[in-house]
């Protein structure tokens, strides 16, 4: 059984791949670790490098195609066999030497996940800081999540918290807030070192800020109604249907007292408005469905337990 799996994502990072795993033997030289590499779709000779590391305890993963970071970081966790799972980045951007503490940390303090915060960032301040910095104030508001840096990949997790959670889409940026939605509980922080890309390209850009916000949404649904989409569905449609209502009324009263109200914007906006409404309600419904259907089919239950003890005084 190894002891730390660590999960290292890789697209055309062909001249970063030696010297990182040089930079791993070297810090992870007292631990029995594997080091898996998924090479998400990579078009240059990632792959050939990765096969030309002599040492077994390197694992090669190779997707078919680009599928993203959060789907290559799931097939990485999916064959992660360690007590631990490690994440982190293939640009020698994160530091193999801060694992060792971070380790240290999760083993003998009972975390849950030990996360880096890149407190010396070696990044360009306006497209990379800034955006993230921001991003990262909008999450730990929305979310309630008090992560100073949740876009850096070096974290640290047992093996039972990181396999309760799938990462799709592009969700590789809120894992905390997923395992908090899990349970997990024990979360803590720590300085990491933080080096400037010295070969290939970034693949950031400020393009994904949207695609931050989408899933920031979606995280915030699933914090809250989760376990109960009919109370935002339903509430939604609720409202919307008796706004519909109330205009309704009045523009029936307009036509008893005499009014044309035939092709009024008001009485199309009241129309719209009720048949919203009954579609939110609809959608609430079907939603409540598949949640039920969710956890009974895969026998979830919407309840994490901590412990179960006896309640004999020397055991409280």
């Amino acid at each position: 059984m190894k002891k730390l799996s660590l999960v290292i994502c890789v697209f055309n990072e062909e001249p970063n791949i030696k010297p990182l795993s040089e930079q791993i033997q070297q810090a992870l030289k007292n631990i029995n670790f594997e080091a898996i590499f998924v090479d998400d779709g990579s078009t240059d000779n990632t792959r050939s490098e990765i096969l030309k590391i002599n040492d077994d305890r390197f694992i090669l993963v190779e997707l078919k195609k680009n599928y993203g970071q959060s789907s290559a970081l799931q097939a990485g966790i999916d064959q992660a066999a360690g007590d631990y799972v490690a994440l982190i980045d293939g640009d020698l951007q994160n530091d193999p030497a801060d694992i060792p503490a971070m380790l240290k940390m999760i083993e003998t303090e009972n975390w849950d996940m030990v996360a880096g915060v890149r407190a010396n960032r070696k990044d360009g301040m306006f497209i990379r800081k800034v955006p993230s910095k921001i991003a990262n104030y909008i999450i730990r508001q929305s979310t309630g999540t008090k992560m100073k840096d949740l876009g850096c990949t070096l974290k640290i997790f047992t093996k039972e918290t990181i396999k309760s959670i799938h990462i799709y889409g592009e969700l590789h940026r809120f894992i905390p807030v997923l395992i908090t939605l899990e349970g997990a509980t024990r979360i803590t922080q720590v300085d990491v070192n933080h080096h400037p890309r010295k070969f290939g390209t970034s693949k950031y850009n400020l393009s994904r800020t949207t695609r931050v916000l989408s899933d920031l949404f979606l995280m915030l649904f699933f914090k809250k109604y989760l376990q109960r989409p009919m109370h935002f569905f339903g509430g939604l449609g609720i409202i919307t249907f008796g706004i519909g209502a109330l205009i309704n009324f009045y523009m029936f009263i307009l036509k008893i007292l005499g009014h044309n109200i035939w092709g009024k914007p008001l009485l199309l906006l009241g129309i719209l408005l009720v048949m919203g409404g009954i579609q939110f309600v609809t959608t609430g419904i079907i939603a409540e469905l598949q949640m039920r259907t969710y956890f009974e089919s895969q026998q979830k239950k919407p309840y994490r337990v901590k412990r179960t003890v006896s309640a004999k005084p020397e055991n409280l």
